[in-house]
């Protein structure tokens, strides 16, 4: 079996059983990577007994399971990073399921063009949908101008768009941005750490900052034939609404402000305008709907913490 200079890491935490299955996808891609580190943040036995299973079966690939230092997507990552062996460097989550060939069209893709820093699979089950009247009339607000696609970019105050898919489009798709279901960087392009303290917990928005900081210096690519399936999985994170709606605007302003260095009154402006219009989308559809008001208080609570802890939210440069 070919063997690939890469080293991969998957945070996890108690949840053995999706864990399980992204294993026995990964075993079945026909390659080999050289190695594989878990960094496991549960506090039962069950997910390490899966990396041990799935080790006994490895073909050349080195498997290293290490107890999370501390919990979070975002630093149980940088752990795996820190002991990591190989050139190029996989993340992937726990909840993915890798089609046939994923892997080594990812490794093939980024060997194409040697100013490639970054390349991701496309996810199968989430598209790029093009924007309806009210969402591009925003998009084009925020953005300054009007685009004819907006598929795969990072507009104003740190909005990302999933890239597209379709029969007609080449394999390999310039992006600006890539998300961490599955996603191939070189070592020498990752800063260090690769992300960020501020992200804690679930992590909103880290592979967004990763991605943009890797692009000052290198290109970003999505290989659309490199396809995975996000078996989403319920958890703590995903149901206490108030704080995601918090997560979500203090991680963008981060975005916003520290990496997109974008600090004028009309980036404020920018962000205020897409903030009110997730909202107004938030109570305009009846599945979301009930959700609001949790969503109105984060929101509140994310200006908060951002009044308290940046100055350049209290003094935005006109």
């Amino acid at each position: 079996m070919k063997l690939l200079p890469v080293s991969a890491i998957v945070p996890t935490r108690a949840r053995p059983i999706p864990l399980a299955r992204a294993l026995e996808s990964l075993a079945a891609q026909g390659v080999a990577l050289a190695e594989l580190i878990v960094i496991d943040g549960s506090t039962d036995v069950f997910s390490r007994r899966v990396v041990e299973q799935h080790a006994k079966g490895s073909s050349g690939c080195t498997v290293v399971w290490q107890p999370a230092s501390q919990f979070g997507a975002a630093v149980q990552r940088n752990q795996g990073v820190a002991v990591a062996t190989q050139p190029l460097i996989c993340f992937f989550d726990d909840d993915i399921l890798f089609e046939p060939a994923c892997i080594e069209r990812l490794y093939c893709g980024l060997q194409s063009d040697p100013r490639l820093g970054g390349v991701n699979a496309m996810i199968a089950n989430q598209h790029y949908c093009s924007p309806g009247v009210a969402s591009r009339t925003v998009l084009r607000l925020i953005h300054g101008k009007g685009e004819s696609s907006y598929a795969g970019r990072v507009i104003g105050p740190g909005v990302n768009l999933l890239p597209a898919d379709g029969d007609d489009m080449p394999e390999i798709v310039p992006v600006e941005w890539l998300n961490l279901g599955c996603t191939i960087y070189r070592r020498e392009a990752l800063p260090t750490p690769p992300f960020d303290r501020i992200f804690t917990g679930y992590s909103l928005m880290e592979d967004l900052t990763l991605s943009l900081r890797v692009a000052q210096h290198w290109r970003l690519a999505n290989v659309r034939t490199a396809r995975i399936f996000h078996d989403s999985q319920p958890g703590p994170h995903k149901t206490d609404v108030t704080a995601l709606a918090a997560m979500q605007l203090i991680n963008r302003h981060y975005v916003m402000t520290e990496v997109l260095a974008r600090h004028r009154f009309l980036d404020y402006l920018h962000l205020f305008e897409w903030e009110m219009f997730q909202l107004a989308v938030c109570a305009a559809r009846s599945d979301s709907r009930p959700q609001f008001w949790a969503r109105c208080r984060g929101k509140l609570l994310g200006v908060s913490q951002i009044w308290r802890h940046s100055p350049s939210a209290n003094h935005p440069h006109v």
